[in-house]
């Protein structure tokens, strides 16, 4: 901390950004107890002392009219709210949990997260759920984004992390960039890639995989246009030529991995002329891509979303392990394979067990021993954990609509807006007995659904650790006191859990306790931080896991000795096929649309949409077209058009540009029905998900776009 010189700020305190996963350093403002101005901390390793207009805008997000202040409690749907204290609204919580868990079963409740929760929050409801509820029902958001990186890296390498550092971003010479619009979307991480290439302009190059020319594509030096959902090909493509020009690493294949012989069975199914017609891309970009990538000394890979949300999302995450393993680029400075978080602690959550089919420490809750050491750490018995693997975030919706679930805890995410098929989302939420709403705000498009809305407090008001992409772990302190009512998500929980009876397993007064609890617990694992505690954390700054021991300076990068995670020690090349994405274009809907953000909102703009300087460059939803495609449907630049799938529509304005592909159009997300029911994309977007991750296609539906001749009036 240190004072202001001007005297307009008493003092700035560090902390962690609460957006994305780039996970930068911030310094916070306080004046008269309140935050009123963000800037970059230029000690956090991950940031330098950078940040994004959403971060600067924070201060404005604290003290909204929408703030949910007090517990709030509703008997229907449709009801009005009627204001409670904290203990009427935790006791009506627990007596519903229990009535429905004696009746149906602990598998009839179930808890929705976040990975904007703190790793402490995260730990707390995975204990609760899974240690003493007797449920696995714990998903979060965190499925809708990571959940096929996760499963990719364990395929490939044996255990879920990224290998790399952002430090590698100096050192390396190519940089392949496939899925991720990094400029809009983790503009940090991008700017310290676009540094790297103005460093060397010559020697360092860029290659950009999309089917739009955004941002990142512009600056790099190669851009591929697929077509969406092809990537698997490409990269089968690409791996055709450096092996036939002789490219790949023949000593690190025969002395670190295994599978190569069947992989390449595979891969000769993908000339670049092949790979070309499934791409439509021309064959002499996918070989240049190809020669640049191989020829690189040091190579990293970043990829989201667009790899990721996909029916094949996990196939797609090994076929670039398969890259990096085919060349020895993992492993050493400057080089591997580096997803891209979407969220502050989707990591953290992920080390804790915050999926319904984990347990902290990067534990399975199908493995006997795991679940037999951590209900000994918990201190019940073996089979106090089910061995059955939860209901994940899609399916937790269908099992909610279906009746199996009856009782939905939601925390700190608003999935109304964000997860596709919204008309089967809303219907899912009505037909639950009791939801529970624990959020910042209220009115979102979720709270509206809940029956008992429980006020929490959100970034500058608790403390915490959290994860960014990097491995890198942040304190976060409290800074200002949360505004009414409103409690840390930890304390609320643990209030709950009091409440249901587990008072000795959950007698935490402090966030402190919750993490060195967690620590101990990840000993001995991949993401061991069991020598990180919060006095190293203030003191030192942001470390890296795996860090054992309290003088250990934390991993820079993983597999440094070429050792990976594996019960042999060798990564394994997974042979993947190139599949369409689960609907196709036809006759009735001849177009893909693909969704995504725009630079400077966050998810469902339930922060951002409050700052008017943001919204400024988007105000409102869009449709990018390709002039090809609106000739062809009688469309024009500005036109207002109705977008259709065969789940419902959106009415939006056209932005007819070559910046997208023929064939494909592009939507952001952001926006939900309660900005104006036909502004949501999720009115159009498929709930199809990948058979391993169950994460969802949000990448490709088909549709039909339709000219409005006369723009109507009201509830657009």
């Amino acid at each position: 901390m240190r004072r202001e010189a001007n005297g307009n700020i008493d003092r700035w305190v560090k902390s962690y950004c609460p957006y994305c996963g780039v996970g930068c350093g911030l310094l916070a403002g306080v004046k008269d107890g309140a935050v009123v101005k963000v800037k970059g901390d230029p000690d956090h390793p991950s940031s330098l002392g950078d940040i994004c207009a959403k971060a600067v805008y924070l201060p404005e997000t604290l003290r909204t009219q929408d703030r949910l202040l007090h517990p709030q409690m509703r008997r229907c749907q449709d009801g009005p709210f009627t204001q409670v204290p904290w203990e009427t609204a935790l006791r009506a919580v627990a007596r519903k949990f229990r009535e429905i868990i004696s009746e149906y079963g602990p598998e009839a409740v179930a808890f929705y997260g976040s990975g904007q929760l703190t790793t402490e929050e995260y730990y707390v409801a995975n204990k609760l759920a899974k240690g003493f509820l007797g449920t696995n029902n714990f998903d979060t958001n965190s499925r809708l984004c990571m959940a096929s990186a996760v499963a990719g890296y364990k395929r490939s390498l044996g255990s879920d992390g990224p290998p790399a550092s952002y430090t590698d971003i100096d050192l390396a010479d190519c940089f392949l960039l496939i899925g991720t619009n990094a400029a809009e979307c983790h503009p940090v991480t991008f700017k310290r890639i676009k540094q790297r290439k103005m460093q060397d302009p010559e020697r360092v190059r860029i290659i950009a995989v999309d089917p739009r020319r955004t941002e990142t594509a512009d600056f790099a030096d190669l851009h591929l246009p697929i077509r969406p959902g092809t990537d698997i090909a490409l990269l089968n493509g690409m791996l055709y030529v450096l092996v036939k020009e002789g490219l790949v690493d023949r000593d690190f294949i025969a002395q670190h991995t295994k599978g190569f012989s069947e992989f390449m069975a595979v891969v000769e199914k993908y000339p670049p002329e092949g790979a070309e017609k499934i791409c439509a891309l021309p064959e002499c970009l996918i070989v240049e891509a190809a020669m640049i990538f191989g020829k690189a000394k040091k190579a990293l890979s970043f990829w989201s979303m667009g790899v990721n949300q996909s029916t094949v999302g996990v196939y797609k995450n090994n076929a670039i392990h398969n890259l990096h393993l085919a060349t020895g680029q993992i492993g050493r400075p400057g080089c591997g394979p580096f997803s891209l978080t979407g969220q502050p602690n989707a990591m953290g959550g992920r080390e804790v067990g915050g999926m319904a089919h984990l347990l902290p420490g990067y534990r399975d809750i199908t493995n006997s021993f795991h679940r037999e050491e951590v209900a000994r750490f918990w201190g019940i018995p073996a089979e106090g954990i089910s061995p059955k693997p939860g209901y994940s975030a899609l399916d937790l919706f269908e099992a909610v609509a279906g009746g199996k679930v009856k009782a939905l805890w939601i925390l700190c995410t608003n999935p109304a807006i964000s997860v596709p098929d919204a008309d089967f989302i809303e219907k899912a939420l009505r037909r639950a007995d009791l939801v529970v709403v624990q959020d910042a705000y209220h009115p979102t498009g979720t709270t509206q659904f809940a029956h008992i809305l429980l006020p929490a407090a959100q970034w500058s008001e608790k403390e915490g650790v959290m994860t960014n992409s990097e491995r890198r772990l942040t304190y976060m302190p409290e800074i200002a006191e949360a505004p009414g009512e409103a409690l840390p998500d930890w304390k609320i929980l643990t209030l709950f859990a009091r409440e249901m009876g587990f008072q000795e397993a959950f007698p935490y007064e402090s966030s402190e306790e919750i993490f060195a609890e967690l620590a101990q617990l990840t000993q001995g694992t991949p993401c061991d931080y069991s020598g990180v505690s919060y006095e190293r954390l203030k003191k030192e700054g942001p470390l890296q896991w795996p860090c054992p021991a309290p003088d250990h300076r934390g991993t820079v990068r993983l597999y440094s000795d070429f050792r990976f995670s594996t019960p042999d020690g060798r990564a394994n090349f997974i042979a993947v096929e190139h599949q369409e994405p689960f609907e196709v274009p036809n006759q009735d809907y001849p177009l893909v649309l693909t969704t995504g953000r725009v630079k400077h909102q966050w998810h469902t703009m339930t922060r951002t949409g409050k700052v008017q300087s943001l919204s400024k460059s988007s105000p409102d939803p869009f449709l990018q077209m390709n002039p090809a495609d609106a000739k062809q449907h009688g469309i024009r630049d500005a036109d207002f058009v109705e977008v259709m799938s065969r789940r419902g529509k959106a009415v939006v304005q056209v932005r007819v540009t070559e910046e997208i592909k023929p064939g494909a159009c592009f939507m952001p997300f952001h926006w939900g029905r309660q900005f104006g029911f036909y502004k949501a994309a999720n009115n159009l977007t498929i709930s199809a998900r990948d058979p391993v991750s169950r994460q969802p296609e949000l990448k490709a539906c088909a549709v039909r776009v339709k000219r409005i001749m006369d723009f109507p009036q009201g509830d657009t």
